[in-house]
């Protein structure tokens, strides 16, 4: 299974950069929101995988760091979720994480584009 995670993974940062190196007809800031749209759906096929082993997504506190750090007060975790250490959004800024979340049972990710127009996680 986290073989097959990896792959999932991989496969999207790789369209993720043919789309950023292809796309020279699609304008900068709408390259920004795809590749922000890419991280999210990343952070929330690592939090599946977290909350498989763990049992529930990590609290609004231990954020999405949980996916590459344990925290103190979780047991099974078999991490690191994520290759690499959360990153900012295109813009620069740290994406919004909150569990539990106002959209279901499924934690909130934001990030604020440069325009206002948010990327969200619960919506396509």
């Amino acid at each position: 299974m986290r073989r097959l995670i990896g792959m999932l993974v991989a496969g999207t940062v790789i369209a993720m950069f043919v789309v950023l190196l292809v796309g020279e007809n699609i304008h900068k800031e709408d390259r920004r929101r795809v590749v922000a749209r890419v991280q999210v759906n990343i952070f929330e096929q690592a939090l599946s995988q977290y909350k498989l082993n763990c049992g529930s997504f990590p609290t609004t506190e231990q954020g999405l760091e949980a996916l590459w750090s344990r925290p103190a007060s979780v047991d099974h975790w078999d991490g690191p979720y994520l290759r690499n250490e959360v990153q900012l959004d295109p813009w620069g800024h740290p994406y919004v994480y909150k569990f539990p979340g106002g959209h279901g049972n499924q934690p909130d990710i934001v990030s604020h584009g440069a325009d206002g127009r948010d990327i969200v996680s619960w919506k396509n």
